[in-house]
C-alpha cells in the first residue's frame, strides 16, 4: 500500500444510476477525460456493483489500470465519499493505493465442460434445487471434509470477507491477511463446522457428489456456472488490482471498523 502517483490521463465511467449520470454530466464538464483504452487510471462513478463490472473488464481485456470509485449507489465499500463540486484529480493525487488479488476459480461442469473466472469477492456453491447439496472439500489436495451437507460454501478474500462472507457468518479478514475464509452456507452435517481461515497461497477443491439428484451452480463474483461437477480456486498473483482510497477512508480501514458495528 503505497501512495498513488500523479495519473497524466485519466477516464470516467458512470453506472446507469441516475446520481452517476448526473455526476457524470456534471464532471464532464470540469476536466478532459481520457479514453478508457488510452487512461493511466480511471474514476469510477457507482456503487459497489458497478465497480466490480468494471475490474472484472479490466481483468478480461488484460489491461489493469488504477481505479478510485466514487460512492453514488447503496454501500459504497469499494468506494469514497462523493462530495459535488470536489475535484477528484486533486483528490487521486492524495489518495492511498491498495492492492487486490483476485480468485482465479476453474470449473468443470457435468458435461465434461470447463470454466475459468476471476472472483474479485468470492467465489461461492450454491444448491440448485430444493435438494441439499453434498460437497466433498478438499485443501491443497487432501480432503478434509469427505461430505459437507449444505445449502452451499464459499470461499472468500479479504477484500469480499464483509460482502457475502459475512452475511453467512464467515470471518472479517484485514486486507494484509493474506488469509482466504472457507465458509458454510446454512450447514446441516458436520453441524459443528462453522468454517476456517487458510493461508492465501493454499488451493482449494470443491467436489459435488450426487450431482444429478443435488445439482449445484458456482458463482465468481457476478458470472454463474450450473450444473457443476468440481471447482478449483487459487489467488491469481500474476492478476493484481490497484483501488485508490482517500486518507482515512481506505478499504483496509473500513474492514477494521466493519468489526465493530453494532
Amino acid at each position: 500500500m503505497t501512495s498513488s502517483q500523479e495519473f497524466e490521463r485519466v477516464a470516467l465511467l458512470a453506472s446507469d444510476v441516475e446520481r452517476a449520470q448526473e455526476a457524470y454530466a456534471e464532471l464532464s464538464r470540469e476536466h478532459d477525460w481520457a479514453p478508457i483504452e488510452e487512461a493511466d487510471a480511471v474514476v469510477v462513478l457507482g456503487g459497489d456493483g458497478f465497480m466490480l463490472q468494471t475490474l472484472h473488464t479490466m481483468l478480461d481485456s488484460h489491461r489493469v489500470i488504477p481505479a478510485y470509485g466514487l460512492n453514488l449507489g447503496t454501500v459504497g465499500f469499494l468506494m469514497n465519499r462523493f462530495r459535488s463540486g470536489s475535484n477528484p484529480m486533486r483528490r487521486m493525487a492524495k489518495a492511498r493505493s491498495i492492492a487486490v488479488a483476485p480468485l482465479l476459480m476453474e470449473a468443470r461442469t457435468q458435461d465434461g465442460n470447463s470454466h475459468s473466472f476471476f472472483a474479485i469477492n468470492e467465489v461461492s456453491l450454491l444448491r440448485e434445487t430444493r435438494q441439499t447439496a453434498k460437497i466433498e472439500v478438499s485443501v491443497d489436495d487432501r480432503v478434509r471434509i469427505p461430505e459437507l451437507v449444505c445449502d452451499g460454501v464459499l470461499l472468500s478474500t479479504p477484500a469480499g470477507s464483509t460482502a457475502y462472507n459475512l452475511s453467512a457468518n464467515g470471518p472479517i479478514l484485514p486486507l494484509d491477511s493474506e488469509l482466504m475464509a472457507l465458509t458454510p452456507i446454512s450447514p446441516f452435517r458436520p453441524r459443528r463446522w462453522r468454517g476456517a481461515i487458510l493461508p492465501d497461497r493454499s488451493r482449494v477443491t470443491f467436489k459435488v457428489l450426487e450431482p444429478h439428484k443435488r445439482p449445484v451452480s458456482a458463482v465468481a463474483d457476478q458470472k454463474e456456472v450450473r450444473d457443476i461437477a468440481e471447482v478449483s480456486l487459487a489467488v491469481a498473483r500474476d492478476s493484481e488490482l490497484t483501488l485508490l482510497f482517500d486518507p482515512g477512508h481506505a478499504l483496509d480501514e473500513r474492514i477494521v471498523a466493519e468489526q465493530f458495528v453494532v
